[in-house]
């Protein structure tokens, strides 16, 4: 069973860079945030935005679905060889994505290569939910360098892992938790948004801490002192799990991310411009490139 999950990955991956994402209108993921957005408005009519057990049944509604949706795919695949193999894949390609998120960070970078700031800011818009309409160009470069190490966790190598662990029905849940965390995962939704908010850290720790140990083995660090200003770094963002690939990102490539008012990563380090962006992308793939390698072992290693 290992073996074959690992090779459904493999495939996913090949699929993933050669077609890229499905239109908005029709992807599974977005489907599920319309449906998400619509329960979030039956269970906060009254107003009571704040109550823990709504954020509870919204949260295990659409975890529920996802997972009860790729449990039939699952079992519909079952012993009908190597038709699905392929739906399997095809249905797990919908919770991870590899090429868009290597897209979007491009268009940053290029954006900025052409002298173009309001085009980056603009470009950076879509990868991050802070504002970037007045950002100079180092912090454009560091919102779009930030958002692709933490995407490398959250958009690929976590729903990857869930799938090992978990097969399809893990991969799944885990793609509905993190949707409603970017969704209502937030402060100001009080206890009802910090459900998913929660769920989501937990489901999230081993991922990010193996991202950013893939980062730092794919692109080992000047010096072994600088681990330590690493995990330090590490846990001075407000999130227990993205502060890990993006001070991992921040120290591999020498250079300082910082969101303003809220953290700085790698202070002594200089401030990124538009060829940082393309590093970072290349180290993200050589981390991508050594986890799978390590986990293509590791299953095989593990037999059927």
């Amino acid at each position: 069973m290992i073996r074959r999950r690992a090779a459904v990955l493999g495939v996913v991956a090949v699929v993933d860079l050669a077609l890229g994402e499905l239109p908005n209108r029709w992807h599974p993921v977005a489907l599920l945030g319309r449906a998400a957005a619509y329960l979030d408005r039956l269970l906060t009519a009254e107003g009571q935005r704040d109550t823990a057990t709504r954020g509870v049944l919204l949260t295990a509604t659409a975890a529920g679905l996802a997972a009860g949706a790729a449990l039939g795919v699952a079992r519909g695949a079952r012993g009908r060889g190597a038709a699905g193999f392929l739906l399997q894949a095809l249905a797990l390609k919908q919770t991870l994505s590899i090429r868009a998120l290597f897209d979007h960070a491009g268009r940053v970078a290029a954006r900025l290569e052409a002298g173009d700031l309001a085009g980056a800011r603009a470009a950076a818009a879509m990868m991050v939910s802070r504002r970037t309409d007045d950002l100079p160009p180092g912090l454009v470069a560091s919102a779009a360098i930030e958002s692709l190490a933490e995407n490398l966790s959250d958009s690929v190598v976590a729903p990857a892992w869930w799938y090992l662990a978990a097969g399809l029905p893990g991969a799944a849940a885990y793609r509905a938790v993190n949707t409603l965390d970017a969704m209502v995962g937030y402060r100001s939704r009080g206890r009802f948004g910090m459900v998913p908010a929660r769920l989501d850290d937990v489901l999230n720790w081993v991922p990010a801490r193996l991202t950013a140990a893939s980062l730092v083995l794919a692109r080992p660090l000047p010096a072994v002192r600088q681990v330590s200003r690493l995990v330090r770094d590490a846990w001075s963002t407000p999130s227990p799990n993205a502060g890990w690939p993006m001070a991992a990102m921040a120290h591999i490539l020498g250079v300082r991310l910082e969101k303003l008012e809220h953290h700085v990563l790698h202070a002594a380090g200089r401030e990124p411009v538009a060829a940082d962006i393309r590093r970072a992308q290349r180290a993200g793939a050589l981390a991508l490139a050594a986890t799978a390698l390590a986990g293509a072992t590791a299953c095989w290693r593990a037999g059927e």
